[in-house]
C-alpha cells in the first residue's frame, strides 16, 4: 500500500522531471492545483519565466534529487543543478562555464497536486561558478 508521503514524494518527483529536466511548461496545469501558491517567483507566470531563463542560459541543464522527505502534505527536496552556461543569464553573456549548485525546494500538495511552492538556491556559488571566479 501506497502512503500518502510516498504518493506526494512520486508527485513532486515526477513534476522535478517533467517541468525542470523536460522543460515541459505545459506540465503545470497537470501538476499544479488551481489555486497554487508560489512563493520564490511570484506566480505560476512567474516560475515558468524563471525555468525559460535557465532554459535559454543552461540549455544543458540537469536538475538531479539528492534528497527527499515527505511529512504529510509537506515535501523537501534538496537538489543540484548542473549545466554549462551558453545563453544570457539576467544580463550576463555566456561565459562557457558549468554550474554545480544546491538548491532546496517546499512544495505543499493537496489531492494530488502541488499547492504550493517555495525555493532556496545558492546564488553566490551559481554566479562565481559561471564568471570563472
Amino acid at each position: 500500500m501506497t502512503t500518502l508521503e510516498q504518493k506526494n514524494m512520486e508527485t513532486v518527483n515526477a513534476f522535478i522531471e517533467a517541468f525542470w529536466n523536460q522543460s515541459d511548461m505545459d506540465c503545470t496545469d497537470r501538476f499544479l492545483s488551481s489555486d497554487y501558491q508560489e512563493l520564490s517567483y511570484g506566480s505560476k507566470e512567474g516560475l515558468k519565466q524563471f525555468a525559460g531563463k535557465i532554459l535559454e542560459a543552461f540549455p544543458d541543464k540537469r536538475y538531479s534529487v539528492e534528497e527527499i522527505i515527505a511529512e504529510g502534505e509537506k515535501v523537501i527536496v534538496r537538489m543540484t543543478v548542473k549545466g554549462t552556461h551558453t545563453g544570457m543569464f539576467f544580463g550576463s553573456a555566456p561565459t562557457g562555464h558549468s554550474m554545480d549548485v544546491t538548491l532546496y525546494r517546499q512544495y505543499r500538495i493537496v489531492d494530488g497536486k502541488i499547492a504550493e511552492h517555495r525555493g532556496w538556491i545558492d546564488m553566490t556559488t551559481m554566479w562565481r561558478q559561471i564568471r570563472g571566479n
